[in-house]
């Protein structure tokens, strides 16, 4: 870089570095060590401990052996066989976050939650109570430690995308002789951010998967640097026009996205990993109703429609494939919802049987005032419902009117939920509000133990 981009980059008030990015350092695994203190120093991995199970989160020790998130348990053993595995309770996770959303919005009300375990902040009107971005970062850390014992990593830059990757150059790392504390804050001044953002590998950006960082290596780009360097031209041509223009601003260090506190998900989503791999129709008709009930549900209690129903399938290999739909309305009822994923599912193949299976809604809206609780925690209200709605089944097998049938991955469907589908969906919420999730469900799904979706990282 010149002198000359620098100078175009400085800025005086280093208080314009206003955004924040806070991500806990091995979250899930230093809750299960406040649990159980005996863990502390040991190699952990929390996720799924059997031989389906995936890897939720590692310790720095079980890192130092190789292991990682999403990686199958199993090969995980392998690699780290003095690994404690734990068997996750996330209703310890989500209390840990509530208490960490806590400390971010003693300092700002805009806070963007991304995971349980991190969110951006931005602390531009909270400099007069706390001083400049980098003193707010330590006070953070030092608050959330307060608060909960654990510990955070935090990025201060101008934008999301340089927070975000701080963060990461602020966390603890793996040595040869183990793990190394890191910096707990990285600040990334406007002189040199671009020196910052050209040195990271490129699939460090949003946006960079698998396929696009296929393309991108194959025209000789693997930094971020390398990225800056191509013509937009070429650019467009290699990954389309808007991924490429997305991408070529942020190789620019041009992120204009603003935090949205408490904002619309971008998706809502269950999903399953089996014991062993599932080839029966029947099952995953029941499973797509049992999942697509739990998706439904969070979206009503939130006051939230979506018109993209997607369902994600992993298969033995470990591939994956995804079909998606979408609707001229947003839904948030479970008929539709189920009738639409199982049309997508229809178009997989699944001989093979399929060790993984998800159900998500996304292009997300508003469609009414949001409950502000869960339906399993409802309270009851006084409703007159005729016994007749109370046949819950739902017709998973039909097409729905007007379904094409295309082999797109994408296409336009007709209609949003009807009235009774609404009635049937309170009702179904005011039963579970007052006797709980297990005693009721869709005929095709049947009445299991467990929540759906509460395998998320497999047995």
């Amino acid at each position: 870089m010149t002198g000359d981009q620098y100078d175009q980059l400085a800025i005086a008030d280093p208080d314009e570095l206003s955004i924040l990015h806070v991500d806990m350092d091995a979250f899930y695994v230093e809750v299960e060590r406040k649990r159980d203190p005996s863990l502390v120093g040991r190699p952990v991995i929390v996720g799924g401990s059997g031989r389906r199970g995936v890897v939720a989160s590692a310790s720095y020790e079980a890192r130092a052996a190789g292991v990682h998130a999403a990686m199958p348990t199993a090969w995980a053993r392998r690699l780290c066989p003095a690994a404690v595995v734990v068997t996750s309770d996330f209703s310890g996770y989500a209390e840990a976050s509530e208490a960490i959303a806590e400390v971010f919005e003693s300092v700002t009300p805009l806070v963007e939650p991304i995971a349980l375990d991190e969110a951006f902040l931005d602390v531009s009107g909270a400099h007069r109570l706390f001083g400049s971005s980098p003193e707010i970062a330590w006070h953070l850390r030092g608050a959330v430690r307060q608060a909960t014992d654990l510990d955070c990593s935090v990025g201060v830059a101008s934008n999301k995308t340089l927070a975000k990757l701080a963060s990461v150059a602020a966390k603890p790392t793996v040595g040869p002789s183990g793990p190394e504390p890191g910096l707990g804050v990285r600040v990334v001044e406007r002189a040199e951010q671009l020196a910052f953002l050209w040195a990271h590998r490129v699939e460090a950006l949003w946006g960079v998967g698998p396929v696009t960082l296929r393309r991108l290596n194959d025209i000789g780009v693997f930094s971020v640097g390398d990225l800056a360097a191509v013509p937009i031209e070429r650019l467009v041509a290699t990954i389309g026009t808007a991924h490429g223009t997305q991408l070529a601003a942020l190789a620019r260090g041009v992120d204009d996205r603003p935090v949205h506190p408490g904002g619309i998900p971008r998706s809502v989503s269950h999903e399953e990993t089996f014991d062993t791999d599932v080839r029966d129709p029947d099952r995953l008709r029941g499973e797509i109703v049992r999942l697509a009930d739990a998706v439904a549900s969070r979206l009503r209690a939130n006051g939230l429609g979506g018109r993209t129903v997607m369902v994600k399938v992993k298969y033995p290999d470990f591939s994956l494939r995804t079909r998606a739909r979408t609707l001229a309305e947003p839904i948030q009822t479970p008929r539709l919802l189920a009738n639409v994923a199982h049309e997508l599912i229809a178009r997989l193949d699944l001989g093979s049987g399929i060790r993984l299976l998800g159900v998500a809604v996304t292009n997300i809206s508003e469609t009414s005032a949001p409950s502000g609780r869960s339906p399993a925690e409802a309270s009851v209200e006084a409703a007159t419902v005729p016994e007749c709605q109370l046949q819950l089944e739902l017709d998973v097998g039909r097409p729905l009117d007007g379904a094409s049938g295309s082999a797109r991955d994408v296409e336009s469907g007709p209609t949003g939920d009807a009235e009774l589908d609404r009635r049937l969906a309170d009702a179904l919420d005011s039963i579970r509000g007052r006797f709980g999730r297990a005693v009721i469900s869709h005929g095709a799904a049947g009445l299991r133990d467990g929540a759906p979706g509460e395998r998320r990282w497999g047995r």
